[in-house]
């Protein structure tokens, strides 16, 4: 079923909200990843903040964060948007600091990874 751009609405986060920020390491870079919660649990919103980024990769991940956010507020399953990033692969990668995801291929690869298995259905995340 096809939904026409009236029937597409914007779920918008409360002005206050809670959020969860998680620091990683992939290789030798560190990171920090903002997930901001709707009010039952859902993230709605991501942030990503990168040591020895240049403002091509800072420009790059803020594009992503918002683009990733955006589809999350208009109603793409976390599974789905996950799903989308899993398995990009791009420097830095690598072990990462996360006995749960042990390894990634990308920044992007991790960040869709811990979001699947910290707020979706957590399936492999290790493995991927």
């Amino acid at each position: 079923m096809t939904r026409s751009i009236s029937e597409v609405r914007r779920e918008v986060l409360p002005e206050t909200r809670r959020s969860l920020t998680h620091k990683f390491s992939i290789t030798t870079y560190e990171g920090y990843l903002t997930v901001g919660l709707f009010p039952d649990g859902r993230p709605g919103e991501i942030f990503i903040k990168m040591s020895k980024e240049g403002s091509t990769l800072s420009g790059l991940l803020q594009g992503f964060c918002r683009a990733f956010s955006l589809s999350l507020q208009h109603g793409l399953t976390l599974r789905d948007a996950a799903e989308r990033f899993r398995g990009m692969r791009f420097e830095p990668l690598g072990p990462t600091s996360n006995p749960d995801i042990p390894e990634c291929s990308s920044i992007l690869d991790y960040v869709a990874r811990y979001l699947d298995f910290h707020y979706g259905d957590g399936r492999d995340a290790a493995k991927s």
